[in-house]
């Protein structure tokens, strides 16, 4: 089984929609999702989800399910620094990378910073409706992350979201804590994650990230990747090396 996660296209928070530029995104992605054989489509809520979806199945004979949990992991936490009410991701390097518990899968939604934001709950809310999707495909979460495979499924299934919902996703299915993706991870708007079922054992499954973030289907365009969501400059490999 493969579940195929894709950010939405570059954003106009404000309206939430898509840019003149996403749109473009989204007509490039679309060519790639064109090939792709679905077992199901799902998406978020949010307009700028929703119009990448619309753009990517507008030729095809698929319909998406609109699922709440999938909306922007978007809950806040008081500043650890300042004190102020923000986003919960985005920690400067001097208090990130020496903070333990926020590398830690187990314990970062009980961290100190954390727990301002009452995070284990929002985050215990989000990974139990995505194991009872899982469960309806065949296979259940057990203790430790590893999954029983009550029915083997070959399904290609795609989820149009965020990259904070994202990071959260892919780090419950492989053991690493969402922080530490949100920090050390980049994927620009149409990006693609895709996390495929290793069953090695019978009647067990692991997950395993095949690529994060990719955008290649933009170079193929010619379409330069939108920074958002990142603070510094992008690499665009058409530019050549100095």
């Amino acid at each position: 089984m493969k579940l195929i996660i894709v950010r939405h296209g570059d954003p106009d928070y404000v309206t939430d929609s898509l840019t003149e530029k996403g749109r473009r995104e989204a007509e490039a992605l679309a060519k790639r999702v064109k090939n792709w054989d679905m077992a199901g489509c799902y998406v978020s809520p949010l307009g700028r989800a929703r119009e990448t979806c619309e753009i990517c199945l507008k030729d095809l004979d698929i319909e998406a399910t609109v699922f709440d949990w999938l909306q922007e992991f978007y809950f806040r936490i008081l500043d650890p620094e300042t004190g102020e009410s923000r986003i919960a991701w985005d920690f400067m390097p001097r208090y990130f990378c020496p903070n333990d518990e926020l590398h830690d899968r187990n314990i970062w939604p009980d961290s100190d910073v954390m727990r301002t934001g009452q995070l284990r709950q929002h985050f215990d809310a989000v990974t139990k409706e995505f194991d009872m999707f899982l469960s309806g495909l065949g296979y259940e979460r057990m203790e430790g992350g590893v999954y029983r495979v009550r029915e083997h499924n070959d399904g290609n299934y795609v989820f149009f979201c965020h990259f904070g919902l994202m990071s959260v996703l892919t780090g419950y299915l492989t053991g690493i804590a969402a922080p530490a993706l949100w920090q050390g991870f980049f994927c620009a708007p149409t990006g693609i994650t895709v996390i495929g079922t290793e069953e090695r054992e019978p009647g067990y499954a692991a997950f395993r990230v095949q690529y994060f973030g990719d955008a290649s289907h933009l170079a193929d365009e010619g379409e330069p990747l939108s920074a958002s969501g990142y603070f510094t400059d992008m690499f665009d490999d058409r530019k050549g090396e100095s």
